[in-house]
């Protein structure tokens, strides 16, 4: 039976130079014992998946509101497709795959309910209080929300993971966590993620979109990157039906966007003369990254979603919606704290930060409980 000595002298042996060993990390923020058949990643993979903010993103929108129909991505299954990605890039470079996977499966923890349009809601109801961003709050969810040990607040996760979470940057994210020092770059498997983020949600809002019909093949027909994977598809199977033709498109695309990004991480690696973590720390910007000729394809595919898919009116319908629900939903709880749950009524009462601890109480909410919560306050037919 293998145990984390094992595992830890395979990594020794097998990962590049510039890869984050889990024998050499910057450790935890309070001493543990270490675990005898785990290493500090793999351990911190496991605590994430067993916390129930992971749980809760099953429920949590990633475009359409969970009652849209089962098909549908969720921050959850969005969380999977990342980590997939993620540790598959990480794998290719010989980067630690344990490592990778764990920032994946943890980034978007302090997500709100109802995606980024519930995210910026919350951010303007906070804009006298800090505001609200989820990468900040996912380093709260981690730190100290999720309370499961005894001995210490969050899930005590090693520097390397935190780190991930802190540093985690995309088209929505600018993180900024007070209270946590970071010298330098960050890892290659962290800007892994931030790539395989941008990467996963963009191919599967495409499917999604397609399946709801929102978009379609014609409305996709101005953006050359789909639209020459799309042709040689239709040429190879003229009598598909559209189901295929949108599986094998987004699959071919999706195999082009990573193998645009293996060629161009890898010329940027030898570029950078990157030969150990440190030369990630200190000259490794954007290490990991696609292409320039990518990343304008990137452009014009994510305009295409926004004008077809973010922006379409049944996505602004139930953004109306949402800003409504977490609007009021806000204000009653800090008019009226005693109908909070009395554990969360008594720490306002102690320590008196209601807007702190109203904002994470509903961050941490899902679609489904939120609606549930404006239902039993604001319907008088509905039970309380």
């Amino acid at each position: 039976m293998l145990c984390r000595e094992d595992f830890e002298q395979r990594e020794s042996e097998i990962l590049a130079p510039y890869a984050a060993l889990s024998a050499e990390t910057a450790g935890r923020e309070y001493d543990e014992s270490v675990c005898p058949h785990r290493t500090h990643f793999q351990r911190d993979r496991d605590r994430i998946i067993h916390s129930g903010a992971f749980r809760r993103l099953e429920y949590k929108t990633q475009v359409f509101v969970n009652h849209e129909g089962d098909y549908y991505r969720t921050r959850l299954t969005h969380s999977l497709e990342v980590a997939q990605i993620s540790r598959s890039l990480a794998r290719t470079f010989a980067l630690n795959e344990d490592l990778a996977e764990a920032i994946a499966l943890a980034h978007d923890l302090g997500h709100t309910p109802f995606g980024h349009r519930g995210e910026g809601t919350m951010n303007d109801l906070m804009r006298d209080h800090g505001g609200f961003e989820h990468n900040r709050q996912s380093f709260r969810v981690v730190t100290y929300l999720e309370q499961r040990y005894p001995q210490f607040d969050g899930l005590n996760l090693t520097y390397e993971v935190r780190e991930g979470i802190v540093k985690h940057t995309g088209e929505y994210d600018a993180p900024d966590v007070p209270n946590f020092t970071t010298e330098g770059y960050p890892t290659l498997e962290a800007q892994i993620v931030n790539v395989a983020d941008q990467i996963a949600y963009m191919h599967h809002d495409l499917d999604d979109g397609l399946e709801s019909g929102m978009l379609t093949f014609e409305k996709l027909e101005n953006v050359p990157v789909w639209d020459e994977i799309f042709s040689e598809v239709l040429e190879q199977f003229p009598n598909a039906r559209d189901k295929y033709l949108k599986f094998q498109t987004i699959r071919r695309l999706l195999f082009a966007f990573i193998k645009d990004l293996q060629d161009e991480t890898s010329r940027r690696i030898e570029k950078l003369n990157l030969n150990s973590l440190a030369d990630v720390r200190q000259h490794g910007e954007e290490a990991v990254a696609l292409s320039d000729d990518m990343k304008k394809a990137t452009r014009v595919l994510l305009d295409a979603l926004f004008k077809g898919l973010y922006q379409h009116y049944r996505v602004e319908r139930m953004a109306q919606k949402s800003d409504k629900v977490l609007r009021d939903l806000f204000r009653t709880y800090l008019d009226n704290p005693w109908i909070l749950p009395p554990t969360l009524a008594k720490l306002i009462d102690k320590d008196g930060l209601a807007h702190l601890h109203v904002c994470d109480y509903i961050a941490g909410m899902t679609d489904r409980f939120a609606l549930q919560e404006h239902a039993k306050l604001f319907n008088p037919q509905e039970r309380v």
